[in-house]
């Protein structure tokens, strides 16, 4: 079983649809795999949460499955998002001055993907 942590920082949707489809996929083929929302992607938290926007169900699917680590404390500061990651459940992550690190993850043995 390898490990994935993939780290998006884009806020467009279709971007970030494919985080959702790989981290799913990699699941269901039995892979641990990790989502660390950093920079603009923070932002689609509280989008996503609403039943109407086109990314609900996979966002539901993968945050009912574990799959997301956190959001990024500093950028969801910066982008006015802490409450929305917080109504969701999500950890605010801020061990690397504010933001979350991606050596943490290398060092546990995570291939480290940016979306």
């Amino acid at each position: 079983m390898s490990k994935f942590a993939l780290f998006p920082f884009r806020g467009e949707p279709m971007c970030f649809i494919h985080v959702l489809l790989n981290a799913l996929d990699m699941h269901e083929r039995g892979h641990e795999a990790v989502i660390v929302l950093e920079g603009e992607s923070c932002a689609l938290v509280g989008k996503m949460a609403r039943d109407d926007h086109q990314l609900h169900a996979l966002y539901a699917k993968a945050r009912d499955n574990g799959l997301f680590a956190g959001a990024c404390k500093a950028c969801s500061a910066k982008l006015s998002a802490t409450d929305a990651v917080q109504a969701e459940g999500l950890e605010l992550l801020g061990n690397m001055k504010g933001h979350p690190s991606m050596a943490e993850y290398a060092e546990k043995g995570y291939t480290v993907i940016t979306f």
